[in-house]
């Protein structure tokens, strides 16, 4: 559900300049020699809910900042900095910079406005908070230097720019054959003009066999060089995958400091190059994998030592490409996936009998993880454990990427990832095939064989058709009947045949395979793939258009969606039997000092069906929670008279509210401070910086189950 950004932008501006006009007084009393360590403290407090209520909008140069000046204020506040005419210099540098951010932004009410962040500044900042021997001497230095602007931001997520760099050569290859194609059509010209004379005079029965032969070889060189252009053109689009692994490199490394792991990241095929367009959709699902090896793969130095393995695990990122397709695997040596606890967390949502559970095999009960939902992990944090981070991943491979994921784990081995991707969304292997008078298209990744049964081999398992290929049972739908196309009678050639044999498309996704009856395979080719228009970006049967040499638009079937389709058939019946009732809305607690952002959750919440009610601070809270019962408390960690750790913890004192969910949503992203969110009761840690409002719902459905 889209939230109304402008709305809570002015909201957002209101309240910065509040807490600017406090920061600027407050300083302006540090510099005249005032000391009072509940004013440095209300300083902190501003500049850090600055800080995470620009984050929760992504307003990144304010961000930046802000959390620089946070920093500064931080170290003031735990008496380890002098405060020197450089230190006020540089936060009075700060202030005018956020001030004037401030102001460029109430002028558009576009985050894209803002000015660059200047490094120098936060740099600068950064040092003072931070000093080595000299850094009084460099915070004077900057504060009457002017800082320059960096040429780029950096930020935290992997992301592309919009333009591709193309080599020279390349660019005069193009030209080179846009000119034979144009000199080809120049012939194929002069070819029609031999075609009108001949039509206007008594050609001889000689020449035409001439013209017809001339014709085929000029058709078949154009098609060549087309075909040619086409490669060369998509060949610009490619780029290599160390634009994905080199940022995320760093990104391990980071990650690892922040849990206090030793961590060897180790990468291989980062010059294998994918179509741009890939590039841009892999970053995501890369970032959740590496993300949760960290946190719930590899184990901490102590708990390796002790399982007698090196303290530094090994994390690595590997690409090879086979044909068409290149396969990225993302390993980790850590303590591999608990199938036990699996189990419990699949029987305890209720997803499935416990019989049924004792069936499945273990790569059946690996594969749960990347249900909606699923989680195994005690705390829930931004890094891993909502049970929505695995699911997004496959939704990205499968049905962004046209993917395919598989998992193997081995317990104290480690677990491994391996993603199957085309190498090019634009041009792709299709399977053209006419059901009840349409002519449809599968690409070739989803498509395991195409056979012809007699239908007396077919059998009826679960009262579902089902045939046995190779000792495997695979489900048999019409394909007509599965997506509701009209039944058209089949042509004369065909009806006879139909009566006694069925034409099975077999699909394959994964572990799961699913037979489709069709009328007939009309041909196999590689065509250019239309992606579909941004509007219609949810309608997810179809995957694409391709175009025939007829001119005709022909739909991509998405086998996935159909897999999707065939299962909610399969237990239609079933969910019609279970009895809805009217269940009261969950009571919500939101408590943050920042109205900005008690008003962002409120919103989020109350528009998928959660009763909240909002408290400023702690002890507002606090009393709030005592006068009545909640479902849940989303509470904030600096906030001032009680903050949200004490809050936490005082809750669980009470009988009311030890089993309840608490959620802890702060801009705090240090380890030390996700282990005391432990420590207190919390039951997840999530950073505003990775707010999301579908994850925040999500984690709120996980503990409220």
């Amino acid at each position: 559900m889209a939230l109304d950004i402008k709305k809570f932008l002015q909201r957002f501006i209101e309240e910065a300049r509040d807490h600017l006009s406090r920061l600027a007084e407050g300083v302006a009393a540090l510099e005249q020699g005032q000391r009072d360590p509940e004013q440095i403290h209300s300083l902190f407090r501003s500049a850090h809910t600055l800080k995470g209520s620009s984050r929760m909008l992504k307003l990144e140069p304010i961000t930046a900042l802000s959390h620089s000046l946070e920093d500064l204020l931080s170290t003031l506040r735990e008496g380890q900095l002098q405060l020197t005419p450089g230190v006020t210099g540089l936060m009075y540098q700060a202030l005018d910079q956020l001030s004037d951010q401030l102001e460029r932004l109430a002028g558009t009410l576009d985050a894209a406005s803002l000015a660059e962040v200047d490094a120098a500044l936060c740099k600068a900042l950064s040092e003072a908070a931070n000093p080595p021997t000299s850094a009084t001497n460099q915070a004077e230095e900057v504060a009457e230097t002017p800082t320059q602007v960096p040429a780029a931001q950096i930020t935290s997520r992997l992301q592309t720019q919009d333009t591709v760099r193309i080599r020279l050569h390349k660019l005069d290859e193009l030209i080179k054959l846009m000119g034979e194609v144009v000199s080809s059509h120049a012939g194929l010209r002069a070819l029609v003009g031999e075609a009108q004379q001949m039509q206007s005079s008594d050609a001889s029965a000689s020449t035409l066999p001439v013209f017809v032969r001339t014709l085929k070889d000029r058709v078949q060189s154009q098609e060549l060089l087309m075909q040619e252009l086409h490669d060369t053109a998509l060949q610009m689009r490619m780029l290599p995958l160390s634009i994905v692994f080199e940022p995320a490199t760093r990104l391990v490394r980071d990650l690892a400091r922040s849990l206090g792991k030793q961590v060897e990241c180790r990468v291989q095929g980062a010059d294998i190059e994918l179509d741009r367009q890939m590039i841009d959709q892999l970053a995501d699902p890369v970032i959740h994998l590496l993300r949760n090896a960290l946190d719930h793969g590899i184990e901490s130095p102590d708990q390796r030592e002790a399982a007698s393995k090196p303290a530094q695990g090994l994390l690595t990122l590997k690409a090879a490409q086979d044909g068409g397709w290149v396969e990225i695997e993302i390993a980790d040596d850590g303590q591999g996936l608990n199938l036990q606890a699996i189990r419990q967390k699949a029987l305890s949502r209720q997803l499935f009998t416990p019989e049924t559970l004792e069936g499945m095999t273990d790569q059946e009960v690996m594969d749960l993880i990347f249900l909606p939902g699923f989680s195994t992990s005690h705390l829930i944090t931004d890094l891993s454990g909502r049970g929505v981070g695995m699911d997004v991943v496959k939704r990205s491979v499968v049905d962004g990427l046209q993917g395919v994921i598989s998992l193997d784990s081995r317990v104290g081995q480690g677990t491994r990832f391996t993603l199957r991707l085309p190498l090019s969304l634009a041009m792709m292997r299709v399977l053209l095939v006419r059901v009840s008078g349409h002519l449809l298209g599968f690409t070739a990744q989803y498509v395991a064989e195409l056979i012809q049964l007699p239908r007396s081999a077919m059998i009826d398992v679960a009262e579902r058709n089902a045939v046995i290929i190779r000792n495997e049972f695979v489900p048999v739908m019409k394909l007509s009947d599965l997506i509701d196309l009209p039944h058209t009678e089949p042509s004369p050639r065909h009806s006879e045949r139909q009566e006694t044999h069925a034409l099975l498309l077999v699909t394959r996704l994964h572990h799961e395979k699913l037979a489709l009856e069709i009328d007939e395979l009309i041909d196999e080719r590689d065509l250019v793939i239309k992606q579909l228009p941004s509007h219609l970006g949810q309608f997810s049967l179809i995957a694409g258009m391709v175009t025939t040499g007829h001119n005709q638009l022909v739909s991509l079937l998405h086998v996935p969606h159909l897999m999707e389709l065939t299962r909610r058939t399969r237990s239609r019946t079933a969910s019609q039997t279970v009895a809805v009732s009217e269940k009261p809305k969950p009571r919500l607690l939101v408590v943050d000092d920042s109205l900005n952002t008690r008003e962002i959750e409120r919103d989020v919440l109350e528009a998928w069906g959660y009763q909240v009610t909002l408290a400023e601070d702690g002890q507002d809270g606090l009393n709030k929670a005592l006068a009545e019962r909640f479902d849940a408390v989303l509470t904030d960690v600096e906030m001032p008279v009680m903050d949200g750790f004490t809050l936490t913890a005082r809750l669980r004192q009470e009988p009311d509210y030890q089993n309840t969910p608490i959620i802890i949503i702060t801009s705090r992203e240090k380890e030390s401070d996700r282990r005391r969110g432990i420590e207190v009761g919390a039951d997840a840690y999530i950073v505003k910086g990775s707010f999301d409002q579908n994850s925040l719902v999500d984690t709120l459905k996980v503990l409220l189950d």
